[in-house]
């Protein structure tokens, strides 16, 4: 199992660590990381290794293994790979990473702001998206919803992080939003996201988030679609 430094310390840039193995496909793996792997609809960090006497390697995204515990960091095309055993030191491509915590948190919030099921979305570093089971088109609108994302990152809501055990969130399946996708079980807890305290928003999440709304800045809903009979897609994105 890879040690996931992000999950303690989203604002960690850099780190030691050892390479474990280059596996099969190229992909190095670490004893450790500060890189977030895709998962939640979040896309995984990019960055570089710089590797102990021996240069740097560019790292193109980031994925979990196949055993879901084991994280790989995809190195881009041709890029030079550490051995087994060697030294590194991981940094983030910080200024991506920050933006897809921002984007993440929002789209939190937009949960917050429309009482509907999530039947999908995707964390962007520029913008973002979530799908919506709603009929009714009429109850939300860009400007509505915009001023409502807009109030909430100006009150400057503390985002924290707690623990529930996988029978607690059974018994409260009210704070899994996602149609399609559920929080993973079975190693008896999960992590939620709480926004203010959680009387924002409080649903779990393993992606990784800014600790307050205000550092998300100027946000804009951009566009609401209709794909499909019942779901309605919202397009976010900031306003810089």
């Amino acid at each position: 199992m890879t040690e996931q430094l992000y999950r303690e310390d989203p604002y960690a840039r850099e780190c030691s660590a050892r390479v474990i193995e280059i596996n099969e496909r190229g992909g190095i793996v670490l004893d450790r990381t500060i890189f977030y792997p895709t998962g939640g609809g979040q896309p995984g960090d990019a960055g570089v290794l710089e590797i102990d006497g021996a240069g740097e390697t560019q790292i193109a995204t980031t994925v979990y293994g196949d055993d879901r515990e084991t994280i790989v960091h995809v190195p881009g095309e041709g890029a030079a790979l550490p051995e087994a055993g060697a030294s590194v030191a991981c940094r983030l491509d910080w200024e991506r990473r920050h933006r897809l915590m921002r984007m993440h948190t929002c789209m939190h919030l937009l949960c917050s702001v429309i009482p509907f099921p999530v039947t999908g979305g995707q964390v962007g570093a520029e913008t973002s998206r979530l799908d919506f089971d709603i009929e009714d088109a009429s109850a939300i609108d860009k400007e509505g919803l915009t001023a409502e994302l807009t109030r909430l990152v100006g009150e400057d809501h503390a985002v924290t992080q707690r623990w529930i055990s996988d029978e607690d969130l059974a018994a409260n399946p009210e704070l899994v939003r996602t149609m399609s996708v559920k929080p993973p079980t079975g190693s008896g807890k999960v992590r939620l996201v709480a926004i203010g305290d959680g009387l924002v928003d409080l649903q779990p999440c393993g992606g990784t988030h800014v600790s307050s709304t205000g550092e998300i800045g100027a946000i804009e809903v951009q566009k609401i679609e209709k794909k499909g009979r019942l779901n309605r897609r919202v397009r976010i994105g900031f306003a810089e």
